[in-house]
């Protein structure tokens, strides 16, 4: 029987978000290639500590502790194959071991093979892979390397926060308060209330996760998934976020409505193995207290005028 990946969550990763390689990245953005090369071939047998996505990444693939091998994690990575050896290598000293699958591209574009891969999440360091996954319909992050890195206080629940706008949902509702301001947006909203949101790109990695979870449950794992909803809207612009959902038949476990507020103290107490936001204020805000990516797509990070 041929080898397939259907049916799982594939999440594919860069070796930078995966584990720290700051410091042999900056040799590397020196242009030395060589000497970075010849780093990762000196530090072959020590391995990498944990990057920013490494709690995201162990917790997922805890799912398949009973058996069933319902996740995949593939490094994706620019690096050579020299470096890629360290990633395998840092990936079993950290009990990793279902790690198996990597293409190491040696600088080049690493994104058209999210494709065969078929994943629901492209997590990379580089913004400009990030910015051609999100292109070809993938979910896709620009890890915050100098994000905190999650806790270990809920080591059974993975857990996931999203914004709304241009993240779960489309950017629909942002343009119209980009156009307009606040009260324009609030009267759209309130107009369209019953009529769901277009799909966001994040839309696909969130009902993988939500069968992942029911194909956990059902077969006694004692992992679970916790997702949460972290928006600057509130009400009334709460109702058609929430109508989305419902329609999509995706329950969330917990939603939060802040109307502008900073989305980074609430975060740090919901926990969160990871955070996407589009908002380039906010992802940086909550990097100080959780893992977080910026979902470089839609209008808020389509380049402003000259003069805006």
């Amino acid at each position: 029987m041929a080898v397939t990946l259907d049916g799982k969550l594939v999440v594919a990763i860069s070796s930078r978000a995966l584990f720290d390689f700051e410091e042999e990245n900056r040799v590397f953005e020196h242009g030395d290639d060589r000497a970075y090369v010849e780093l990762q071939r000196q530090r072959l047998d020590v391995p990498a500590a944990p990057g920013v996505a490494f709690s995201l990444v162990r917790k997922l693939l805890a799912f398949n502790a009973s058996g069933a091998q319902r996740v995949e994690v593939v490094v994706l990575s620019r690096n050579d194959p020299v470096s890629g050896m360290r990633v395998f290598r840092s990936c079993a000293a950290h009990g990793l071991p279902m790690v198996q699958r990597g293409v190491f591209t040696q600088g080049r574009d690493p994104f058209r093979y999210l494709r065969p891969l078929g994943a629901q999440l492209f997590l990379s360091a580089n913004v400009a892979d990030v910015r051609e996954a999100l292109h070809l319909g993938y979910p896709a992050a620009r890890v915050l390397t100098e994000s905190v890195q999650a806790g270990d206080s809920n080591p059974q629940e993975v857990r996931i926060a999203f914004d709304g706008d241009a993240v779960l949902f489309s950017d629909e509702a942002e343009r119209v308060y980009q156009a307009g301001g606040l009260d324009a947006f609030q009267q759209h909203e309130t107009d369209k209330a019953a009529l769901p949101l277009p799909d966001g790109p994040f839309k696909p990695l969130l009902a993988a996760l939500h069968r992942l979870q029911s194909a956990g449950a059902a077969s006694g794992s004692a992992m679970r998934i916790r997702t949460a909803l972290v928006t600057a809207r509130s009400a009334p612009a709460h109702e058609r976020a929430i109508r989305t959902l419902m329609s999509w038949d995706i329950a969330l476990d917990e939603a939060m409505f802040l109307g502008g507020l900073p989305k980074g103290e609430f975060l740090r107490e919901f926990e969160p193995d990871f955070f996407f936001d589009d908002q380039t204020g906010h992802v940086v805000s909550a990097a100080v207290h959780v893992p977080a990516g910026h979902v470089d797509g839609g209008v808020a990070n389509l380049p402003r005028p000259a003069g805006a």
